[in-house]
């Protein structure tokens, strides 16, 4: 089964990230992040990714009619190679690490199960899942059980208190920010972020904690339609989905039922009882459950989630 956050390998030299659980069509439905250049792996960004696949690889283009959005995908037979988080962390913990971003791993993870976390719960994604981590590189672990990713959340803050870990210094959470390119000012970017203790420095190497649930998915998938784009202020009724992938927030109003996000930025973005400024687009499903989905673009510029002072 393919989770979010796996990657993919194709016969060309191409690795994408997968970013929904299950398939659509026999498609994994994915977004390209590396690709090979010079016998290397270069990373690419969005609009070279399109570019470059609707010029030499418009195979993988696809628009994805559950979501109503264009994404990439790869069917199984054109899959060379699957990359899985947990498969990879359980090789690099029976090995000797080969570099220093190895080294931090492995000393995070050994906090992480001093404190009582299983570490048959947690893989790594990004550049360490396929090898191509440089000096500099993140560090991203990826939970699959709910209440292992809160627990490493409490753990987090008690490593930063013990001098174990470190905050991030107001320079990386800048770049943070930069790298974002979200919606909200950097006052209230850093405001969201730093309660939500999922990114910790160990050794001044960045570590992002997320969580993927790896639960069955439901069959026959829900189609929504797309209404207009909205901007409203609601009061979030339960949180308790907001750092999955994609995140849920149900909100009290008369014809909205929830919030769904696809932007990374706003995961555990709010709490129940807080109120929020929304932005995003409104869907409708075909039994009249609607929705505003924050995260309709790969880019989604405009959208966002944001806690309202009174």
């Amino acid at each position: 089964m393919f989770l979010a956050k796996d990657f993919i390998e194709t016969a060309e030299g191409l690795v994408f990230a997968v970013v929904d659980n299950g398939t659509e069509q026999g498609k994994a439905l994915c977004f390209l992040r590396y690709m090979q250049k010079d016998q290397q792996w270069k990373k690419v960004d969005t609009a070279v990714a399109n570019q470059l696949l609707s010029e030499q690889y418009p195979q993988y283009l696809y628009f994805s009619a559950s979501k109503e959005a264009y994404l990439h995908a790869v069917s199984a037979e054109q899959i060379m190679t699957h990359y899985q988080p947990r498969h990879r962390l359980k090789q690099l913990l029976n090995s000797q690490p080969v570099d220093d971003v190895e080294v931090d791993l492995l000393i995070l993870c050994r906090l992480f199960a001093a404190q009582g976390i299983n570490l048959e719960e947690i893989g790594v994604t990004g550049s360490i899942l396929i090898s191509v981590q440089q000096k500099s590189s993140d560090i991203d672990l990826v939970f699959y059980c709910r209440e292992a990713f809160h627990l490493a959340r409490q753990v987090t803050r008690l490593l930063i208190q013990q001098g174990e870990c470190a905050e991030l210094s107001h320079h990386d959470w800048e770049a943070s920010y930069d790298r974002r390119g979200c919606d909200l000012t950097l006052d209230e970017y850093l405001w969201h972020e730093q309660r939500k203790y999922n990114k910790v420095l160990i050794n001044q190497r960045k570590v992002d904690l997320s969580f993927v649930s790896d639960s069955p998915q439901e069959t026959g998938v829900t189609k929504y339609k797309k209404l207009q784009a909205v901007t409203l202020k609601v009061r979030v009724t339960d949180d308790s989905l907001a750092f999955d992938y994609p995140s849920s927030y149900a909100i009290h109003h008369p014809q909205i039922s929830f919030i769904i996000c696809y932007t990374a930025t706003y995961t555990g973005q709010a709490k129940t009882g807080e109120w929020i400024e929304v932005s995003g687009v409104l869907e409708q499903a075909s039994d009249g459950i609607q929705r505003i989905v924050v995260g309709s673009s790969r880019e989604a510029r405009g959208e966002y989630i944001k806690v309202v002072h009174e």
